[in-house]
């Protein structure tokens, strides 16, 4: 399938104390942002810097939808990978499927779908062909 992208891009952070709620477990809500912070490494890695993409071509990326399952808890100090792969490329759209990982242990995973818009309008617009060759060569 050309639209399937197999590369998994990992990227590890730190449970602060900030992360978590009043059990000492990460707040549910924390996961998205290590999500977006993972998705935004992998973009970096690939070449792709969203200050230079919204200065040069006025895109910028909006999570349109995500859904998200929670299995296991991360606590205060836990090293988590966020595994970061892309699910389906589109002319306008990212699909992203990513987990996060205690060592061995599945903690969360989500399904993410971002868009590209116009930075002014915020109207959906088409991948820059130079960014959409870089995720497929990813």
């Amino acid at each position: 399938m050309a639209n399937e992208m197999p590369s998994v891009f990992d990227w590890t952070v730190r449970v602060y104390y900030e992360d978590t709620d009043a059990g000492g477990i990460v707040f549910y809500a924390n996961y998205l942002k290590f999500f977006e912070r993972a998705r935004t490494e992998w973009l970096r890695a690939a070449g792709i810097g969203q200050q230079e993409l919204l200065a040069r071509e006025g895109v910028a990326f909006v999570v349109k939808h995500a859904s998200i399952d929670y299995t296991a808890p991360a606590r205060l100090d836990d090293e988590i990978r966020i595994a970061t792969t892309i699910h389906k490329l589109g002319r306008a759209t990212v699909q992203f499927f990513q987990q996060a990982w205690r060592g061995e242990q599945l903690l969360t995973s989500a399904h993410v779908k971002v868009g590209c818009v116009d930075a002014a309008t915020m109207r959906p617009r088409s991948l820059p062909d130079e960014v959409a060759a870089k995720m497929h060569a990813v």
